[in-house]
């Protein structure tokens, strides 16, 4: 288990260094065949004659390829969770989390993550009739064919309100269609090294070829926070914004978070505090929830709770995740 710094590198990249410290000026290769279903992306090959090192693209990150159970009082339910340190490197808890599980809106981290990356946060997006949700139950945030928004106003409605009908908006500005920008989501998964995931919608509704598991959420997140708009975003407990309909009249919008340790509905345990995270229902995946803490000293924590079975007992699993920074 091992974890440093924040970026990862493109695999092709890897390969290429390995390559070249492996082979030099000289004809020979080493056979280390790619393959997506390998629990942990991650190598460290060692040239013998040359001492040299070609680190591989995971050396930055936590891994581990088994549970981190031991020696821990946390009392967890749900099918899947994990507490990484982000600055020592420990893997302090982990259950299941390669297991591919339904992600819910948790999905929208990596729907905000391509946005970032890809987006411009001032483009004015001007809505289609897929904004309109019919499944029973899907948070929206209400848009309709001709509205407009800029892009910082979709992201905020996403990641705070959790607006699937925002996601659909954010989907076919940057992808072209939510077919689109699922394969852009999937090439970031890959870039990430988040290899057991696989995406076709921006929101999280649950389909049968959509999945995650809470390692890979661990990775995306992780790059997720490098934006200073995604921490920003996710640290807020309401947003109010006006955008236009296709009159071109004023539409207010108004929302608070969904993320109850923000709005003080529970408390974290004492000396951690919630910067910010996501929150994630439906039938399918159950209740499930991502957090960015700090400890008293600002050291930074990701935790990752997938399929809890009830909303008020995701938040007590959590706190007793959290307690494990301590203990």
């Amino acid at each position: 288990m091992r974890c440093t710094n924040k970026r990862t590198t493109n695999i092709l990249w890897m390969l290429l260094i390995v390559s070249f410290f492996l082979t030099g000026c000289s004809k020979q290769t080493i056979k280390m065949e790619y393959n997506p279903d390998y629990p942990v992306s991650s190598y460290r090959i060692v040239n013998k004659n040359s001492l040299e090192v070609a680190d591989s693209f995971a050396s930055n990150l936590c891994v581990t390829a088994s549970d981190v159970m031991t020696d821990t009082s946390v009392n967890m339910g749900a099918t899947a969770a994990g507490l990484f340190n982000i600055n020592t490197g420990e893997v302090i808890y982990a259950k299941n989390i390669h297991s591919t599980l339904y992600p819910a809106s948790l999905t929208k981290i990596m729907t905000a993550l391509v946005a970032l990356k890809y987006g411009n946060m001032e483009d004015v997006i001007i809505a289609s009739p897929n904004v309109k949700i019919n499944e029973v139950g899907a948070q929206v945030c209400g848009l309709k064919e001709g509205d407009q928004l800029t892009l910082d106003q979709a992201l905020h409605a996403l990641l705070i309100h959790s607006a699937n009908d925002a996601g659909i908006l954010i989907a076919e500005h940057i992808g072209g269609s939510v077919e689109g920008f699922a394969e852009m989501m999937n090439e970031e998964a890959l870039l990430l090294g988040a290899t057991k995931s696989h995406f076709v919608n921006p929101h999280g509704l649950s389909e049968d070829n959509h999945y995650i598991t809470a390692y890979d959420l661990y990775l995306i997140f992780n790059e997720a926070i490098n934006y200073d708009l995604f921490n920003e975003i996710i640290h807020m407990n309401s947003y109010s914004t006006v955008y236009t309909d296709k009159n071109g009249k004023p539409v207010d919008m108004s929302f608070k978070t969904t993320n109850l340790f923000l709005n003080g509905t529970y408390d974290a345990p004492e000396k951690v505090t919630v910067i910010g995270g996501k929150t994630g229902t439906t039938n399918a995946a159950g209740n499930c929830l991502i957090l960015l803490t700090k400890d008293i000293s600002g050291n930074p924590f990701i935790s990752v709770i997938l399929c809890s079975k009830e909303r008020a007992i995701i938040y007590s699993e959590m706190t007793d995740l959290l307690d494990e920074i301590y203990n």
